[in-house]
């Protein structure tokens, strides 16, 4: 857990995940649970700092590997950080799970065009288009 409660953003701002773990400064047995990991994650992600909210949510998953909403913001995290390779890994793994999950297609998509593998990625949004009701193109 990071304890740099005194922690800003580059323009002055109070850091996302200050007051989620700023509630535990004094109660030296807490351990951070998954949960807490989530929620400093997500604000984390809504500050746009992906990389650490990656970093958080990689933990999270390992403790709760089947969450396919928690693997979806780890792709997403992964993806906008520039982990490509990671967000791909996590994103055939959530498609494997739940072949009709329309965003994990989207991005995994979106994942391999940036990769430039775009004749890789055409079928993958062919699918995401189908499953979210859009007319596919051919």
């Amino acid at each position: 857990m990071d304890n740099n409660f005194n922690a800003y953003q580059p323009n002055g701002e109070v850091a996302a995940d200050r007051w989620v773990t700023v509630r535990h400064l004094f109660d030296a047995e807490y351990v951070e649970t998954a949960a807490d990991k989530w929620e400093r994650a997500k604000a984390l992600f809504g500050t746009r700092d992906y990389a650490k909210a990656a970093a958080l949510l990689a933990d999270v998953a390992e403790e709760v590997p089947f969450q396919t909403d928690l693997h979806l913001l780890l792709a997403r995290a992964y993806y906008h950080s520039a982990q490509l390779g990671k967000a791909e890994a996590v994103l055939r793994v959530v498609v494997d799970r739940d072949p009709v999950e329309h965003y994990a297609h989207l991005l995994l998509g979106r994942t391999l065009e940036r990769l430039g593998r775009a004749e890789e990625a055409a079928p993958w949004l062919r699918l995401a288009a189908a499953f979210g009701g859009e007319p596919a193109e051919v």
